[in-house]
């Protein structure tokens, strides 16, 4: 068992069965033994790579992007450049060095980094060396300003709840210690009114997930926008409505029992991107759109191209293999999604219409 395995055993045994959320929370947070709370967990020698450590293309776009839709909303000054779970800084730091030729968005933007982590933090200050950066402990904190905010693999890494379908209502999914070790278990079963229209598309053993932060954090955001102009470009896995469990652990870049190794491992679920939407009714909410389509639609393989032009052997390789991963259906290109939180009267963003 890790040390962070015993202390959940312990407490198990005390006050009884936990649910996957809580389960999830200690494993990601807890302040000695959580997985963001010790380590960088990112690149080569963490247990997983994003978007933007793949290559800079990736940044680029999006910051071309949020660009393009500050100059369509009048380019409003000052306004809050923001991204919740910004791992190292990598790409707030394209952003910005790809945005360095737009007249005036420099000088507007107010960077805010959302960040639990005091490790991460220390990676994000040495990679935004020399930009003016303030840090949040939650969005609730952003100020009341127009805002432009992207957040890419942030949600998937939300604590979930389960629950197991059952002829008379649902089940929660929850974490016991059986036979001495961490596994799962379910409550008895009990009407969720949260879940009643879920009743009509499950059958007897379905598992549906909820994020309860999520929502809450979707509503501030959206708060902010509807009331000053902005817009959130949301990237992730998963789909539209929830169905089937998804929780899923990384460990040293390869998959891994999601109670095997608490603390050690990340933990995440796939995004319910119906959610997110619901969650924002003040704003609208452009058709949730492939990864791949969305940076193809913005001119990523032309970009590709002109960094290829400068480049031989195994870096053009790289570059190549990068640009796949990032775009092709078998890659990242279909798995992720994107999805734009907008200003009702705001005209549709580059990216999202054929």
């Amino acid at each position: 068992m890790t040390v962070l395995a015993d202390i959940l055993a312990r407490r198990i045994a005390k006050t009884g069965p936990i649910s996957v959320a809580e389960y999830m929370a200690e494993c990601l947070l807890h302040p000695e033994h959580g997985y963001y709370a010790t380590r960088d967990p990112f690149g080569a020698g963490g247990d997983f790579t994003t978007a933007p450590e793949i290559s800079q293309m990736f940044g680029e776009m999006v910051g071309l992007w949020l660009a393009q839709v500050w100059l369509d909303q009048g380019a409003p000054a000052p306004f809050t450049l923001a991204e919740p779970g910004p791992g190292r800084g990598t790409l707030m730091a394209d952003i910005l060095r790809a945005t360095r030729a737009v007249p005036g968005f420099a000088d507007a933007a107010r960077v805010h980094l959302v960040e639990a982590s005091p490790t991460l933090r220390e990676v994000q200050h040495a990679t935004l060396k020399g930009h003016e950066v303030t840090w949040c402990d939650s969005v609730a904190e952003l100020p009341d300003q127009p805002l432009f905010l992207v957040a890419n693999e942030f949600f998937d890494a939300l604590p979930i709840r389960q629950f197991q379908r059952d002829a008379k209502g649902w089940r929660e999914r929850q974490v016991a210690v059986i036979d001495g070790t961490l596994g799962f278990g379910l409550s008895t079963p009990a009407p969720i009114a949260a879940l009643d229209d879920r009743l009509e598309d499950t059958r007897p053993g379905d598992i549906v997930e909820t994020c309860p932060q999520a929502g809450p954090i979707i509503a501030e955001i959206a708060a902010r926008i509807a009331a000053r102009g902005g817009a959130a470009l949301i990237f992730d896995y998963g789909g539209w409505h929830s169905l089937g469990d998804t929780l899923q652990a990384l460990r040293a870049h390869e998959f891994d029992d999601p109670l095997a190794h608490p603390g050690e491992a990340d933990l995440t679920a796939h995004v319910d991107f119906e959610a997110l939407a619901a969650a924002a009714p003040g704003l609208t909410a452009l058709p949730l759109t492939p990864q791949g389509v969305f940076l193809e639609r913005l001119g990523i393989t032309a970009r590709a191209q002109a960094l290829a032009d400068k480049l031989s052997g195994p870096a053009l390789e790289s570059h190549i293999a990068a640009h796949r991963r990032l775009t092709h259906p078998q890659e990242m290109g279909t798995l992720f999604k994107t999805l734009a939180l907008m200003p009702q009267t705001a005209p549709t963003p580059p990216g999202f219409a054929p």
